[in-house]
């Protein structure tokens, strides 16, 4: 890579999206969810998707995070073109460069938390040691070190997304996508998850996108966007 492109890749966002489409079909007739989406996400940046059921927010939360292909259009991931890279180089990308977390915080029941923040980086070949040296510090920057030893089912919802928000980062990724994280919390432990997260986030400088119908988390983040009519616009609250 030449001096001229490296400064590109440095300079260019963590998230970018140009002209994406997706159609589905709805038994006889196409159903456009995605029309020409164009999205750019910086590093450090907190933007809130709010928009009703329905309308795309997750199939465009699985093409940002390449779980999903485009019919048409290019997804970016810290200005490398993804759309045409074959499936072992997306999931590459995916363990690397993006973190996720969904409603469900989908731990595995059988082990602790602290064992669960540590499964992608061993996966992505640290030691074990450095491994729970990370997820201990994320654990702590949570505040839920003391609940490192406990699985799943002995944690309240809050601390098992808490739980999830810090595996999602440990590896340090490019990009984070939430897909309604504090869907299920009632709001003063949905506060209390975005406040952690937020703290980390601004911590770490990833880039993130969260998915919400909660608008009063939307109004905490730097800005809000929506989906209309396939495309992406600013969210301007009614009232």
């Amino acid at each position: 890579m030449n001096q001229q492109s490296m400064a590109d890749v440095t300079q260019a966002p963590a998230l970018a999206l140009s002209g994406i489409t997706r159609t589905f079909s709805e038994g006889d007739q196409p159903l456009h969810i995605l029309n020409g989406a164009d999205f750019t996400l910086a590093a450090g940046e907190m933007v809130a998707l709010v928009a009703p059921s329905g309308t795309g927010k997750s199939t465009l939360l699985h093409i940002a995070g390449l779980l999903e292909k485009p019919d048409s259009g290019d997804v970016f991931i810290g200005g490398r073109n993804c759309s045409d890279l074959n499936d072992e180089a997306r999931t590459e990308i995916r363990r690397n460069d993006i973190g996720f977390v969904y409603q469900f915080h989908h731990l595995l029941p059988e082990f602790t938390a602290l064992e669960n923040i540590m499964m992608p980086q061993m996966i992505a070949g640290l030691a074990r040691k450095v491994a729970a040296e990370r997820a201990q510090e994320l654990l702590d920057y949570m505040r839920m070190g003391a609940r490192a030893k406990h699985r799943p089912s002995e944690l309240s919802g809050g601390e098992q997304q808490r739980v999830a928000v810090a595996r999602a980062v440990a590896n340090a990724p490019r990009v984070l996508l939430l897909d309604e994280p504090t869907g299920n919390l009632d709001p003063v432990t949905a506060n209390y998850v975005f406040d952690a997260l937020s703290a980390l986030v601004r911590a770490s400088r990833v880039a993130t996108l969260f998915a919400t119908h909660n608008l009063e988390l939307a109004a905490r983040m730097d800005r809000a966007i929506t989906l209309q009519d396939g495309k992406i616009a600013p969210f301007k609250p009614q009232g």
